[in-house]
Parts: C-alpha cells; sequence; structure tokens
C-alpha cells in the first residue's frame, strides 16, 4: 500500500463546472451515504463521514471555489495560519501573544507554528460570539422599537437606544 501524504493538499475546481453541478446536485438528492464502483466492478460502501466530506467538497467546486485537504493536527506557520483566517500576520502574532491561539516553538527554532486544529477552533469559537452579540443587538433593536420607527424617528430612536445601552454598560 502506498505512503498517505500528509501534507495539505490544494485542488481547485474544474474549467468546466458542468460535471461538479451534476455531481453535486447528485449527491444533494441521496438521503444515505451510496457506494464507491472501482473499475474493476468492486463495490465498497462509502461511510457516512467520507460521504458527508464528499458532498462538501463537491458543492464547494461547484460555487468555483477550491478545496483543501489537511489533517487537522497540521502545523502551519504563522502566514498559512493569517491566511487561513483572513487576517494580517501580525494581527494573528497579536493574537498568538494574547493567548488566544495556543502556538508552539520548535526546540532551537524562533519561527511559531499554529495547529490547524486551533485555528479552526477560534475561528468557530470568532463565529459563535458575532452571532451572540447579533442576536442581542437586534434583541435590543427591536426592545427600543427601531424596526417599528419611521424613517424619520429612526435617527431619534438609534440614539435614545445608544444613550440606553451606554447607561447600562456604566452602570454594569
Amino acid at each position: 500500500m502506498p505512503a498517505v501524504d500528509r501534507a495539505p493538499h490544494t485542488v481547485l475546481p474544474p474549467t468546466d463546472l458542468e460535471a461538479m453541478l451534476d455531481l453535486s446536485t447528485f449527491l444533494d438528492h441521496q438521503t444515505e451515504p451510496a457506494a464507491l464502483v472501482g473499475p474493476d466492478g468492486q463495490t465498497v460502501p462509502l461511510p457516512l463521514e467520507a460521504f458527508t466530506v464528499l458532498k462538501e467538497v463537491a458543492d464547494a467546486m461547484r460555487q468555483g471555489r477550491g478545496i483543501t485537504v489537511a489533517p487537522v493536527d497540521q502545523a502551519l506557520t504563522t502566514q498559512e495560519a493569517a491566511d487561513f483566517l483572513g487576517i494580517s500576520r501580525p494581527t494573528l502574532v497579536k493574537l498568538l501573544e494574547a493567548g488566544q491561539i495556543p502556538f508552539e516553538r520548535p526546540a532551537g527554532g524562533r519561527h511559531r507554528r499554529v495547529r490547524l486544529a486551533d485555528v479552526v477552533a477560534y475561528q468557530e469559537a470568532q463565529r459563535t460570539q458575532r452571532r451572540t452579540l447579533l442576536d442581542e443587538m437586534g434583541g435590543e433593536a427591536a426592545a427600543a422599537g427601531l424596526y417599528d420607527a419611521s424613517a424619520e424617528n429612526y435617527a431619534e430612536a438609534l440614539a435614545d437606544a445608544r444613550r440606553s445601552r451606554t447607561t447600562g454598560l456604566h452602570e454594569a
């Protein structure tokens, strides 16, 4: 059996997306995992986890997006981690130094390494925090009547909401 390459591997979508669209549409209509059929006719059941990943890959490529496959224990450079998060390397370094994302320095090395799993965990925590804040802001806007305010009264209602939020923060 050949050795498995554990390095990240990026695949760009095909130039003709028609076949990817067909595959994605087919997979969207499947309710349970299918099977793979080899060139010799041998059939192997596709585990649910592999089926789910295949659906996600086909959907992303149908949208013209490339896919990178990497093990979660993959060590990233600070630049790779920053690129993954869509932030600058100096911003990432600030997050590392603030303890928001764990990192390691190889023995005798001065370069930081970040595990992909830790970067993904940080990204998920940020998403959750953003969703929570947006939900709170939406609730506050509804309570302040901003959704019901007319265009003429909106600026005044917004100013009132800001004042009450600022007063609440100072009292807390």
